[in-house]
């Protein structure tokens, strides 16, 4: 269908054409209803970059078409926007493919809070860790802190000096700048990252998976080396009976660049996720936490 609306579209941008501009309406509404259909129904189906010749007919004739409250229709976004939306749910489903697999995690440390982070080496992403944690906190909590008020996490957070929403693509999905705060004795020194950010409800669960992605321009921080999370998923789901409780679940894969040996990566990973869990406890209340 959207091959053919595509090639009706390119036929009624000749000038002889012009003149039937119902035709051309009802051309465009039907490209727009197939491209928001792309986009529901995932990445696979939809391309990095729109080309050229369907971006034209995205004009200001679909303006016109409402979209529903605190969306944005995809007639609305550029090719740019698209593919930030696209890097998103392409992550989302590399962790649940993750996280449906029976995969062997070996344990790496434990706090006494009782979240205990475990690791497991995956194709193509190299050593992932994996954190798991019940927290006395409700779903909607917890996804008000780590998603709407991510700007505010270095207040709470003292691993991170500075959070920055670059853009926001309706309510789901943003492009970030991170900066982790300078440590003295830091073996691994400071980093920042440009990060897509993507939240997904699947019945009672709430997934909040990022991505490393590019954004010009915005040049390298003076002082930080630019490094890279190839997967982070945070998985909130509502205890059964107990609503008020979350059980967390964060994967983490990151390449921090510059030479680390792999033992410093190996004992800094999981413990910036232990040390995380911490912050968030005691930020939430250190009452209320297990």
């Amino acid at each position: 269908m959207l091959r053919a609306t595509v090639k009706l579209c390119c036929g009624i941008a000749h000038d002889h054409l012009r003149r039937l501009p119902g035709l051309k309406i009802a051309a465009v509404a039907a490209m727009q209803k197939d491209v928001r259909g792309l986009v529901v129904r995932g990445p696979c189906r939809l391309p990095s970059e729109i080309p050229h010749y369907i971006q034209r007919p995205m004009g200001k004739e679909t303006a016109t078409c409402p979209a529903p409250p605190g969306d944005v229709s995809p007639s609305r976004l550029s090719s740019v926007d698209l593919s930030y939306t696209t890097q998103g749910e392409r992550a989302l489903q590399q962790a649940l493919s993750i996280l449906q697999q029976h995969t062997r995690w070996q344990a790496e440390t434990t706090l006494d809070s009782g979240a205990a982070v475990s690791s497991a080496t995956l194709p193509g992403l190299g050593k992932v860790f994996r954190a798991e944690v019940v927290l006395a906190v409700p779903v909607a909590r917890l996804h008000q802190e780590l998603f709407e008020r991510i700007e505010q996490m270095p207040q709470w957070n003292p691993t991170l000096s500075r959070v920055k929403v670059l853009q926001r693509l309706g309510t789901d999905t943003l492009v970030t700048h991170e900066v982790t705060a300078p440590s003295p004795g830091n073996l691994v020194g400071q980093r920042d990252f440009i990060s897509v950010r993507h939240c997904r409800r699947r019945e009672r669960a709430v997934y909040l998976v990022g991505t490393a992605t590019h954004v010009e321009p915005l040049p390298l921080q003076e002082g930080c080396i630019r490094a890279e999370s190839r997967l982070s998923c945070i998985v909130l789901q509502p205890l059964v009976g107990d609503p008020g409780r979350t059980r967390f679940t964060w994967i983490l894969s990151v390449d921090l660049k510059g030479w680390i040996p792999a033992s410093v990566i190996n004992r800094v990973l999981p413990q910036s996720q232990a040390d995380f869990v911490k912050h968030l406890c005691r930020h939430l209340s250190a009452a209320a936490c297990p």
